[in-house]
């Protein structure tokens, strides 16, 4: 059927004249000034940039949770590959043993020496509360004006300050909640990393893909043994510092230190984040072993100065090696500023997340040289 004003015929589709419509004329929303519309074009691509910019901080925390979801698959990951090198089966069963040991390490934990620690766990506030007080009385005597209602306001302000930071993850159970979270996420992404990645790398451009598997290969290899070495790292330190505490002390006359499972295992715990968590594990066994005598605090503080020393120049430095050096003041003040801005998860992920940082500007840095050839996207392990 034809159109008897312009001679067009209408859609043999669907029947109605969609070929062909009249020209409506100019835009009221084109910009016919040439340097206006390349300005009105920068505008809007600030405004975007402005507007990404604050959905990132507004969802930082989950991004963060993501992150930690990402490290936790990357250590399960590493499990699953070490396993290959010993029983030749498929991948989702290596991460199933995996998963299966780690749970009956807990379960172990649990029942073998829950009741110790817990125990020791439940005596643990008063013994520390006593020692502040021996502390204050002693900084007392030496002119300093401080008292007891000082340090509650301060652990006061500390508190709320920490509780404003990650009031995005909050409540009385957040961090039980944040950790299972991080646990079911990373559970997936162990699971089948392959799927999430071919996910994000169907969104890069054609041309920068090859970019994205040389940054994204090193990135994780780089994450499975920085968190080997870091697992290394706290175990070492929860065991020796439990043996030393509770029958080195033997040796030169000197009673068990009180609360050795509890002062090796928070030392364990705390080991996953460098430097300040080896000085909050040093205060607390200080601490404890003064409420001992002198003898015993002094032992303690030996203790303390020859794990971190063996840690700090034998297993750090051997780890480093195989994965990426990092300067302390660098990692120092990247959990502070973690710290203050995402509280206790911020200060935890600092460490591996500047890793990451770092492996990617050094990809970077290698491709514009010239040092990298293209890489295909790698066969799952």
């Amino acid at each position: 059927m034809t159109d008897s004003s312009s001679g067009k015929q209408d859609d043999p589709v669907s029947g109605n004249d969609l070929a062909y419509h009249d020209d409506p004329g100019a835009s009221p929303t084109y910009i016919s000034n040439a340097k206006l519309r390349f300005e009105a074009g920068r505008a809007l691509v600030w405004g975007l940039v402005i507007g990404l910019i604050w959905l990132t901080v507004h969802i930082s925390h989950s991004l963060l949770v993501i992150f930690g979801a990402l490290v936790f698959a990357c250590m399960v990951d590493g499990g699953a590959r070490l396993l290959g090198k010993a029983l030749p089966i498929g991948r989702g069963l290596r991460v199933a043993v995996v998963l299966l040991l780690v749970t009956a390490f807990f379960i172990w934990l649990g029942y073998f020496a829950g009741s110790q620690i817990s125990q020791q766990a439940a005596e643990f506030p008063a013994i520390i509360k006593e020692q502040i007080a021996r502390l204050i009385t002693f900084l007392q005597g030496q002119g300093f004006a401080i008292s007891t209602a000082d340090i509650e306001n301060f652990a006061g302000s500390m508190a709320s300050g920490v509780g404003t930071v990650t009031k995005a993850i909050g409540g009385i159970f957040g961090g039980l909640t944040t950790l299972l979270l991080i646990i079911i996420i990373g559970i997936y992404f162990a699971i089948d990393p392959r799927l999430y990645e071919r996910g994000v790398a169907w969104m890069v451009p054609n041309k920068e893909r090859s970019a994205f598997y040389d940054t994204l290969s090193h990135q994780a290899y780089t994450l499975r043994r920085l968190m080997a070495g870091r697992l290394v790292g706290m175990a070492f330190e929860g065991f020796f510092t439990w043996v030393m505490l509770a029958f080195g002390g033997m040796l030169i006359g000197i009673d068990p230190v009180p609360m050795a499972a509890l002062l090796g295992l928070l030392t364990g715990l705390l080991a996953f984040i460098p430097n300040i968590g080896a000085i909050i594990s040093g205060v607390l066994m200080v601490l404890v072993g003064f409420s001992g005598g002198t003898d015993m605090g002094l032992y303690t503080i030996f203790v303390y100065f020859l794990v971190q020393n063996f840690d700090g120049y034998v297993l750090v430095p051997l780890i480093a090696k195989k994965t990426v050096d990092l300067a302390p003041a660098l990692v120092l003040s990247a959990q502070l500023i973690f710290g203050v801005l995402f509280g206790l998860l911020g200060l935890a992920l600092a460490d591996p997340l500047l890793a990451m940082i770092k492996v990617a500007l050094e990809r970077r840095s290698a491709r514009r040289k010239g040092e990298v050839e293209p890489v295909e996207a790698p066969e799952p392990a």
